[in-house]
């Protein structure tokens, strides 16, 4: 899920058809403290386009603009945020026929210039130039089983929009928009991960059964462990302000939801 406070949306993938909605945030208040009648009658969600069967989504702002990135079952659409009057996200491009389904979604801008999609599948990882709508694979591991997990993309501060880190499986590497290897270094957890998120500016997280590990994006290296007190399938849902939620993984049962509350001290990051 997503939180954009300043527009007074969540975003999220609901339902038995994944269907992608935003919620308002002023309704969700009231369902909690029902302290405004015209709230509660106006219509508390909206579904963005007429979009069925998402896989994921992801925003990105860059400068100014601000895209909604989503993936379908065969597909990748891309929405601009339209301001006052309009409010909404706006139809911008699509993708469609994708040879490979697009299970994980991304997009950077290269030198401040030009537009790629990123995405995971369970072959690799794959990128289209937006602008020409040409498709081309960037990383397909040779040494991993099939169908491959696609847990994060990771577009690094320092790359200037072309650097990449790419987790899938139980590792990350590091790669460029066209799949040249820019280091040698291999990021490894520890555990399979169920979940991987980048907490921006320097870590990444990933939710193992037994412990979440954090570690550094640009090296990959281990800069601290949290032990479960016992084993957890683990979810990261969205991150704000100076805390991380997530959630447990159950099948068929409820779940509970966690945070963790990040410190932001220059000397000591958690």
């Amino acid at each position: 899920m997503d939180l954009l406070e300043a527009n007074n949306l969540l975003l999220t993938i609901s339902g038995k058809k994944n269907k992608l909605r935003i919620y308002f945030l002023s309704w969700l208040r009231n369902k909690i403290l029902h302290d405004d009648p015209e709230v509660e009658k106006r219509q508390g969600w909206t579904s963005v386009g007429d979009l069925e069967g998402c896989t994921h989504y992801k925003v990105v702002k860059f400068e100014r603009m601000r895209f909604l990135v989503v993936g379908r079952r065969s597909s990748i659409e891309i929405y601009a945020w339209a301001q006052k009057p309009y409010h909404k996200f706006m139809a911008y491009k699509e993708f469609s026929d994708l040879k490979h389904k697009p299970l994980l979604v991304d997009m950077t801008m290269e030198e401040g210039q030009r537009f790629k999609v990123i995405y995971g599948s369970t072959e690799g990882f794959h990128a289209i130039d937006v602008e020409s709508g040409s498709c081309y694979n960037i990383y397909l591991p040779t040494h991993s089983g099939s169908p491959l997990i696609p847990q994060t993309i990771v577009v690094l501060p320092s790359g200037r929009g072309w650097q990449l880190l790419l987790c899938y499986d139980d590792e990350g590497v590091y790669v460029d928009t066209y799949g040249r290897a820019r280091r040698d270094t291999v990021l490894q957890w520890g555990e399979a991960p169920t979940s991987v998120a980048y907490i921006k500016p320097q870590h990444v997280l990933g939710w193992g059964e037994k412990a979440i590990e954090i570690r550094a994006v640009e090296s990959g290296q281990l800069e601290g462990v949290f032990l479960h007190k016992r084993s957890k399938r683990l979810k990261f849902l969205c991150e704000h302000k100076d805390k991380v939620f997530f959630a447990s993984v159950r099948a068929g049962r409820s779940s509970q939801v966690y945070f963790m509350t990040l410190n932001r001290n220059p000397e000591s990051n958690w």
